[in-house]
């Protein structure tokens, strides 16, 4: 089921948050396979020492999510109108917010004191968030793409 109308489509595709979202993808996915290893390391005891690696990471991530969530959501008011939650998007939205809420749930327990093992976990479970929420919206992209595709031959024929 495509989730663009052509009118919506055009505004997509003319729309510089388009473009944002295409650069800033990939450097947030970057960014998630450098935390990861990093906090893999550390716990692993390999090459990495220094907790305040994986804090790093999960700022930088965290920072990196909070800048795709606002490219996004004037993406989404420009092409559906709503900055966030628009039906077509909202399980892309919705996924984004348990992400953002997980990532910063890492700084709730950080500045509470918690012990390096539970952060740990907390660290990976907001990669593990990002990773699904990432994994819907290529999936949605994939399929998208399909959907134009198979329109153009449509309108060629």
């Amino acid at each position: 089921m495509p989730r663009y109308t052509p009118e919506q489509l055009a505004r997509r595709n003319a729309s510089p948050w388009t473009k944002s979202q295409a650069i800033l993808a990939p450097i947030q996915f970057l960014i998630f396979l450098a935390g990861l290893t990093v906090t893999w390391l550390y716990k692993q005891e390999i090459w990495i020492d220094d907790f305040g690696w994986i804090t790093f990471f999960v700022s930088l991530k965290t920072f990196m999510l909070f800048l795709i969530f606002v490219t996004g959501a004037l993406f989404e008011k420009e092409v559906f109108g709503a900055y966030a939650f628009a039906p077509e998007f909202f399980w892309e939205d919705f996924g984004s917010a348990i992400a953002m809420i997980v990532h910063i749930s890492y700084f709730v327990l950080f500045f509470q004191g918690m012990d390096q093992n539970f952060l740990i976990w907390t660290a990976l479970l907001a990669y593990l968030s990002y990773l699904i929420n990432a994994a819907q919206f290529l999936i949605r992209l994939l399929l998208e793409k399909h959907n134009e595709k198979k329109l153009k031959q449509q309108q060629m024929a």
